[in-house]
């Protein structure tokens, strides 16, 4: 998948992340220990909860900044809902 153009306005925040050493990295791990638990039946709906928030932070960024190109997030965001909602019981537990 080819790599959109930045506009100025977000490689003026990309550079800001870049400023802060250990954002990306944090941003990184979280991802791939996300994806990780996500790929085992039996801690899925673990991966599905450490993955949202950087899904939120994908769809958020796509709404306010390329809503051009926001459809690869509208895509991962309907398949971790759907894992949510599979895994309900599960977290129920953690509501009581």
């Amino acid at each position: 998948m080819p790599t959109p153009k930045l506009t100025p306005e977000q490689l003026e925040m990309f550079n800001a992340f870049g400023k802060i050493g250990w954002l990306m990295p944090l941003i990184a791990i979280t991802e791939i220990v996300g994806g990780l638990l996500v790929l085992l039946p039996k801690t899925r709906a673990v991966g599905a909860l450490v993955i949202l928030p950087i899904i939120i932070g994908i769809l958020a960024h796509h709404f306010h900044h390329d809503p051009s190109g926001i459809v690869p997030g509208l895509v991962f965001a309907v398949i971790l809902l759907w894992i949510l909602w599979e895994n309900r019981k599960k977290y129920s537990q953690l509501m009581n």
